[in-house]
């Protein structure tokens, strides 16, 4: 090989050397634009914090709430259960938005002093469902969330967002899409398999209701009720005995329903939780 052949060689390598360091540092420009574009900054402390996130084009949900909790912490569910406070989350300030449904992923049972609440003990998205007022046009999203957090002791946090949903790529899919994934299926009273709330009946002398549950065998499994409005604040079904072959039997007192309210032909929304199958059942008393 002649010098000027070396030389010609060892320039080639170079100028490819370059060329790729030029494309990594593209792609790692691109890379920190999307994740800034598809994510607002976090908003809290060391013990929990709140932000939005973005789904992407032809995502399942187009945006979802994620809050981040520090080990050995807590937050609640819509509805917290014999304790806590459920979030309350404001949208109001957002732009070019129709409609927002907050999908709630199952929630478990949190021993709490003697008391069950319902929440999350680790970190949690709630999915967002968001309709456009005009198509085709970004959506503006500005949130304001009042919540709990809880350790040994409950304190209140808020936290505030705001992005804009553009519909481009996004690094948050799969964790929305696994978020979606853990939002109970909504089925009609004994519907469903392996998991299905079969039958439900209020005992009027004890003035409890019973529900039988079919779950998958030696799946862990709770089950908990909601009264047809806020207001309502009925206790957590508790397992009990004597359940029909197959099944698994809870029952719950007819407590909690606010000053004038009818137990009597109240709507209530039963949600069963086994493992990674959940499922949403809304249904009436007797």
């Amino acid at each position: 090989m002649t010098a000027s052949q070396h030389c010609a060689g060892f320039n080639q390598l170079r100028r490819s050397a370059a060329a790729g360091a030029l494309s990594l540092a593209i792609s790692c420009g691109a890379a920190a634009a999307l994740a800034g574009d598809d994510a607002s900054p976090w908003n809290g402390d060391a013990r929990s914090a709140v932000r939005l996130i973005a789904g992407g084009a032809g995502a399942a949900v187009q945006a979802g709430i994620e809050i981040r909790l520090k080990a050995g912490w807590h937050t609640y569910w819509r509805y917290p259960g014999d304790a806590g406070v459920p979030p309350r989350i404001d949208f109001a300030g957002s732009q070019n938005v129709k409609s927002l449904a907050v999908l709630w992923p199952a929630p478990q049972r949190i021993a709490e002093e003697g008391l069950t609440a319902i929440g999350y003990t680790s970190d949690v998205i709630w999915p967002l469902a968001v309709v456009a007022q005009s198509p085709g046009k970004p959506v503006m999203l500005r949130l304001k969330l009042d919540y709990a957090v809880c350790e040994k002791l409950c304190v209140p946090a808020e936290g505030e967002a705001e992005l804009t949903l553009a519909g481009t790529a996004s690094l948050s899919n799969a964790a929305l899409k696994a978020a979606l994934a853990r939002v109970p299926r909504k089925v009609a009273l004994g519907e469903g398999t392996p998991l299905a709330i079969r039958a439900v009946k209020q005992e009027r002398d004890a003035k409890r209701v019973i529900v039988d549950v079919a779950a998958p065998a030696g799946a862990p499994l709770a089950l908990f009720v909601e009264g047809p409005t806020a207001e309502w604040a009925l206790p957590v079904p508790m397992a009990i005995d004597g359940a029909p072959a197959g099944l698994r039997r809870f029952a719950f007192e007819l407590d909690g329903a606010p000053p004038g309210a009818k137990y009597e032909g109240a709507a209530i929304t039963l949600t069963a939780v086994a493992g990674e199958q959940a499922i949403e059942v809304a249904t009436h008393l007797d």
